[in-house]
């Protein structure tokens, strides 16, 4: 008796054929996926930088727009631009620090203040003689620091350079006052630092009587483009910065901000323009161009803010 075994299986050249073929079906599938995906990553690519400069943007133009008037101003060098100002109305941990409202000018009505040493006797403002205390028209305010660093105070902001409400309280001319009441609670009164330098009588040219409380918090604040601005690296990416600065003190002269606190907007950025024209009050303008490139990709984003500079 015989008997016979069978084994069936692939045979090398089987094998092969089958993996070439498998390779050429991948191939044309490859070039037909390779397009949507390189568009899709191009698409996540500009929509991340884009965002980014969105965002730069908008915060810049918020933070703008609450400048004690005539407080902004540029310095520009051959690498780095530098816009300063005063912030008012600044939201900081979910807290609103900051924003403003009207002083009692007339003398008539009220002794709030008597009780505040170095008071003038009354509860107006005193633009002649020193003062600790002004009545606040209007809604209470909140003051939320009272020492080192202060709320600061600044009334009748009307000089187009910008340097006037950054003059130390101490200096001839200054219209800018320390904060040194209550604070975490609403009140009808300022009390401030009853310097021997008196407020300029040009401070009372605001027909709204209206003062500007800058947060301790911040301080003054300055954007800086800075970095190798209009170029690329070798990897096709921006090589400047959009960093803001705040918390730093007060410069009589606008300076690059050392000290206190920074936070950077964006980086990779290959172009930043910010042009500032305020000799006209009533149509100043800040005008910020942002290029941010990455991968040999670009977003451009142009903002033109008002800035009031009405005291």
């Amino acid at each position: 008796m015989s008997s016979s075994c069978r084994q069936n299986g692939f045979t090398l050249i089987e094998l092969i054929m089958v993996i070439v073929i498998t390779g050429i079906l991948a191939g044309i599938v490859a070039i037909f996926i390779k397009t949507p995906v390189d568009q899709y990553l191009a698409i996540a690519r500009r929509a991340a930088i884009t965002d980014i400069a969105d965002t730069a943007m908008r915060r810049m133009g918020r933070d703008i727009r609450t400048a004690v008037p005539n407080s902004v101003r540029l310095m520009t060098s051959s690498t780095s631009t530098y816009l300063e100002f005063l912030p008012t109305g600044v939201t900081v941990n979910g807290v609103l620090q900051g924003g403003g409202g009207r002083y009692r000018a007339n003398s008539a009505g009220g002794s709030l203040c008597s009780a505040v040493a170095g008071n003038d006797g009354s509860d107006a403002l005193s633009f002649s003689a020193t003062d600790s205390c002004f009545e606040i028209l209007g809604p209470q305010i909140t003051f939320t620091n009272n020492s080192s660093p202060n709320d600061m105070i600044v009334v009748g902001s009307t000089q187009s350079d910008g340097n006037l409400p950054y003059q130390d309280p101490s200096s001839s001319g200054s219209i800018r006052r320390a904060y040194v009441g209550a604070i975490a609670t609403s009140t009808s009164i300022a009390v401030i630092t009853p310097t021997v330098v008196v407020l300029p009588y040009s401070a009372m040219i605001s027909p709204s009587y209206r003062f500007d409380i800058v947060p301790g918090s911040q301080q003054a604040v300055t954007y800086a483009c800075e970095g190798t601005l209009g170029s690329l690296d070798a990897n096709g990416d921006g090589q400047g910065t959009l960093t803001r600065y705040w918390a730093y003190g007060f410069n009589a002269a606008q300076a690059i901000p050392t000290g206190g606190s920074s936070a950077l907007l964006a980086n990779k950025v290959k172009e930043c323009s910010i042009v500032y024209a305020g000799s006209d009050p009533r149509n100043a303008l800040v005008a910020i161009s942002l290029t941010i490139t990455r991968g040999n990709e670009s977003a451009r984003l142009y903002q033109e803010v008002h800035v009031n500079n009405l005291p």
